[in-house]
């Protein structure tokens, strides 16, 4: 399992990481709290050990960021401050335990296994699959009574089918679990590490095919004899869910799901929507009764911007229009002046209303899928390796992305904060970078320039998407290295379309 231990106590950081390590959990380490909210907000965790004084971003606000944003890892506090105030207030910011430093390593043990237990309804005291038996509390594994004696690589792998059984594990899964972010193997070392772990079952008495593999896609354990019996479905081959066998029924079963998906967003997104137009009336307020100050005018203009793009990716055309009047109305280098403010707090009515009337999105975008986009749903998951990063600061717009790119087998990492873009750029080493235009203290044609100069990375495709479609903006992005530029409301198809056509034309020139 893996952990991300936030803490800038080099000294308790070694403790901590040895301890961790001999106990077979993987550690990814960072030292402050914005760097905290990269890692945990960009990879997978089962759990964050967290300290509470921090530099730039202290860990109770750190807490209170990822559960604001409805990441339900489990959270234990770290913290020399044994008040009950202290305490109190790292568990109202959504953290799930509370240690007191100087604490004891077993008891510090003890309680991540229980919150582990706690988060993981599959994990049992004992992992039994046929003759395999696996104890997680002591490390012990034995087959048929024999016991076994792994490495802690084997016993993380072995462990991770184990609680994965039902499913089948590829090779970049198996990476990004029992690897560190600092790490950087290949699939060939997964295939080293399931080649000796075999060797070990079968030399006390499994058979050859006890982990099974299917090839191009991953790997899974195989039904014991007994279970087999009962016609246990086959584990699931992962394959897209967009696939039909009739080019009509698959446009009208990818238009009927691409639907859902977007109803499904919307009931989440609609709330916090009006919430943020919430907070733009009270920054009109403040600017009505003559609190004239720039970085109001700012923080609307933010928020209105994130109003536009989330909109716009929901193909919500009336709300995102009346969002991104807003925003230009509001990026301004002056203040608004008072016959503005009048259209502001019309604009503002406008947008209210419009988010309030739409209880369902009735109508998906149409998109065209091209031969060797839907060709690729035909492919083993294996071959589709493409690690796609998205970098824009609506965390709605975000997550929307990741999930009608993720059913297309690409590996996408998406960051809300630009200013750590080159840290999550050197760990991830994308194929494809995804920019957003305005982001604060760092925008995308900023990004884009500053990698065409880079003798690194001056190659990577850059493609924009952005609600700015005015032929200014879209020239400019050219100007400075883009390689495609689309506006939102997009479609995820055409996304892949326009990914995988840069890609084919990078591999012609090479």
């Amino acid at each position: 399992m893996k952990i991300l231990l936030v803490e800038d106590d080099e000294v308790l950081i070694a403790v901590l990481t040895k301890s961790l390590a001999e106990h077979h959990y993987i550690v990814d380490v960072v030292k402050d709290g914005e760097m905290g909210w990269t890692y945990g907000s960009t990879f997978d965790y089962d759990l964050i050990l967290l300290d509470i004084v921090l530099p730039k971003l202290d860990g109770i606000h750190l807490c209170q960021r990822l559960r604001a944003e409805g990441y339900t890892t489990p959270i234990l506090l770290l913290t020399a401050q044994n008040a009950s105030t202290a305490k109190v207030s790292g568990l109202d910011a959504g953290a799930d335990d509370y240690v007191v430093k100087p604490f004891d390593l077993p008891e510090l043990i003890a309680r991540i296994r229980a919150l582990l237990r706690r988060s993981n309804a599959s994990s049992f005291p004992l992992l039994v699959w046929g003759d395999l038996l696996l104890n997680p509390s002591t490390c012990e594994v034995s087959y048929n009574g024999h016991p076994l004696t792994l490495t802690n690589k084997e016993y993380e792998l072995l462990e991770l089918l184990l609680r994965d059984s039902q499913h089948l594990l590829s090779a970049d899964e198996i990476l990004d679990r029992l690897w560190s972010s600092d790490e950087f193997p290949s699939e060939a070392t997964v295939r080293s590490h399931i080649r000796r772990l075999r060797h070990k079952l079968v030399s006390v008495g499994a058979p050859s095919d006890f982990i099974a593999t299917v090839h191009g896609r991953g790997y899974y354990l195989k039904a014991p004899d007994p279970l087999a019996q009962k016609d246990l479905p086959t584990p699931p081959l992962l394959a897209p869910p967009l696939l039909g066998s009739q080019n009509s029924s698959n446009h009208s079963t990818r238009q009927e799901m691409y639907l859902a998906f977007l109803n499904e967003q919307w009931i989440n997104t609609k709330p916090r929507s009006l919430e943020q137009v919430k907070n733009i009336f009270q920054v009109l307020q403040k600017l009505k009764s003559g609190e004239l100050d720039p970085q109001l005018q700012a923080q609307a203009y933010q928020i209105a911007h994130k109003l536009t793009g989330t909109l716009g990716t929901l193909g919500l055309t009336i709300a995102m229009q009346l969002a991104s009047q807003l925003e230009n109305l509001l990026n301004s280098q002056t203040l608004l002046k008072k016959n503005q403010l009048e259209i502001f707090e019309a604009l503002a009515i406008s947008l209210e209303n419009s988010i309030q009337s739409i209880d369902s999105i009735c109508n998906a975008p149409v998109a065209a899928i091209s031969d060797f986009a839907f060709s690729l749903l035909k492919q083993d998951a294996s071959q589709i390796v493409t690690k796609v990063m998205i970098v824009d600061d609506d965390i709605d717009c975000l997550r929307s992305l990741l999930k009608l790119l993720q059913p297309w087998g690409f590996k996408v990492t998406t960051l809300a904060d630009p200013k750590d873009f080159w840290t999550v750029l050197q760990s991830v080493l994308p194929d494809v970078l995804v920019l957003d235009v305005n982001m604060p203290q760092m925008n995308g044609i900023e990004i884009c320039q500053a990698l065409r100069s880079n003798l690194d990375w001056r190659r990577l495709p850059v493609l924009f998407l952005s609600v700015m479609n005015d032929a200014n903006t879209q020239n400019l992005a050219f100007s400075v290295g883009a390689d495609d530029y689309l506006c939102k409301p997009v479609v995820g198809i055409d996304l892949v379309n326009r990914i995988h056509n840069r890609l084919q034309r990078i591999k012609a020139y090479q």
